[in-house]
């Protein structure tokens, strides 16, 4: 009798098990089948795209406007952050930024080393892996830190870099980031951020201030000139630029849809329009349309475009470009010399003037028939005040945060590099490598 009914409870043990299984299979079956395969090509294509705007784009880009001297130091701010922002997502920035809520301000520690972050949707009902939403956030993470390196190029020690950049990224990308898009504050109250106005361009342009006026002015600076020393890197990498900001933009609906392509149209419409328009402005009080202006002008345009790129008409594009040629223009040539601060690549003009100015046009020309929201325009003043609530708590964290890092590590290490080495030059002096042999015959002995 026993024996009997050992072998029963065995059985129903045995279809109890393969009933776990088949039902366990059911439901991963039921997540794969909800993934786009579309969507997830598309997601992860356009991670590559804004991987490729921090290198070689911005490393190109930043690279040929400081002297010669200083290239390589300059190429590897921006190189060495896609490897160091690329650790600190996975083991806890991207938890921070996207973890469970708590409080509105932070996300918790739920993902912390990638924990939970597979190949299911990260929502129920998305269409593409957790993974690569993550992956594709981290790229955001990666060029807004290499953003700021602009503003102190050819003077910061590489060592107070390698922290600032790891605090910063810590306590000042990771929580904004969370406000707006990982379920704080401003996300609830309605802040529209489609691809980084104030996430990525705000942050970076109100921190490289900071910067600037704390690291101070590079010697010499303003009476001795630095012109660029290879506009031809500068335009590549500004092209390489646009051509990422397709990914950036258009690939924050994540999806291939409807959605994606207007805000690809928007993208290339605001960039063109405002590179035209610094050129113009050029040719009309200088005399003659330069390289560097249509280059910075178009970057102007992409910077101003990005928060509003999912939420606007083709022809407001038109405006929110000629209004960045404008404001930007304007804010490297006349609010840089008349307050006398060292923004050595113009961060604060292009991407603190242009940020700005994209996220309040936001509220303005925003469109129920694009991305469901109204602006201004559209008879919804709330939300031109939301957006400039938006602004003001970006540029807000952003200063006090960056102010009190680099304070922090001003305590721990110098900031800048000596006169000395400064002189000689970063690539030589930390690094120990030249771009130019031509330049330097003789730096295989001060490497020794």
């Amino acid at each position: 009798m026993n024996l009997r009914i050992s072998k029963v409870l065995l059985r129903m043990g045995v279809l109890l098990f393969l009933l776990m299984l088949s039902l366990q299979v059911l439901a991963q079956d039921a997540a794969e089948s909800s993934i786009s395969a579309g969507d997830t090509s598309w997601v992860l294509v356009c991670s590559a795209l804004v991987m490729l705007m921090t290198a070689p784009g911005l490393a190109l880009f930043y690279g040929g406007l400081v002297n010669h001297r200083n290239v390589l130091s300059t190429l590897m701010h921006s190189f060495f952050l896609l490897c160091l922002i690329s650790v600190q997502w996975v083991l806890w920035g991207y938890s921070l930024s996207f973890g469970t809520d708590i409080g509105s301000l932070i996300g918790g520690l739920d993902h912390l080393f990638f924990n939970g972050v597979g190949a299911d949707p990260k929502v129920a009902g998305g269409t593409i892996p957790h993974a690569a939403f993550a992956m594709f956030q981290a790229m955001f993470a990666i060029i807004t830190v290499a953003l700021i390196s602009g503003t102190f190029a050819e003077r910061m020690n590489f060592s107070a870099f390698v922290l600032f950049s790891i605090l910063w990224a810590t306590l000042i990308y990771d929580p904004l980031c969370h406000w707006v898009w990982g379920g704080g504050w401003l996300g609830a109250m309605g802040a529209l951020d489609f691809a980084g106005g104030t996430v990525v361009h705000i942050s970076s342009g109100a921190s490289a201030l900071v910067a600037a006026i704390v690291i101070g002015k590079r010697v010499g600076y303003p009476k001795t000139a630095t012109p660029p020393h290879n506009l031809p890197f500068t335009l590549i990498g500004g092209g390489l630029l646009w051509f990422g900001w397709f990914g950036f933009n258009a690939g924050s609906a994540l999806a291939a849809n409807g959605l994606a392509a207007i805000a690809f149209t928007v993208t290339n419409t605001a960039a063109a329009t405002a590179g035209l328009t610094w050129a113009f402005i050029e040719w009309i009080f200088r005399g003659k349309p330069t390289v560097l202006g249509a280059v910075t002008g178009a970057v102007a345009g992409l910077v101003a475009i990005t928060p509003a790129s999912g939420y606007v008409t083709v022809p407001a594009s038109l405006l929110i470009g000629l209004g960045a040629g404008i404001f930007c223009y304007i804010g490297v040539n006349t609010l840089k010399p008349m307050f006398g601060y060292d923004d050595s690549l113009d961060v604060v003009g292009v991407h603190g003037v242009g940020g700005t100015w994209g996220a309040i046009a936001t509220g303005i020309f925003a469109s129920q028939s694009i991305g469901g929201f109204s602006g201004l325009l559209e008879g919804n003043p709330k939300q031109l005040l939301i957006q400039i609530i938006g602004v003001a708590a970006g540029w807000a964290l952003s200063v006090v945060g960056t102010f009190i890092i680099l304070k922090v590590v001003g305590a721990i290490t110098p900031l800048r590099v000596s006169k000395e080495d400064e002189s000689i030059g970063l690539d030589l002096s930390l690094h120990g490598e030249v771009a130019y042999n031509l330049f330097t015959p003789g730096w295989s002995s001060y490497k020794e």
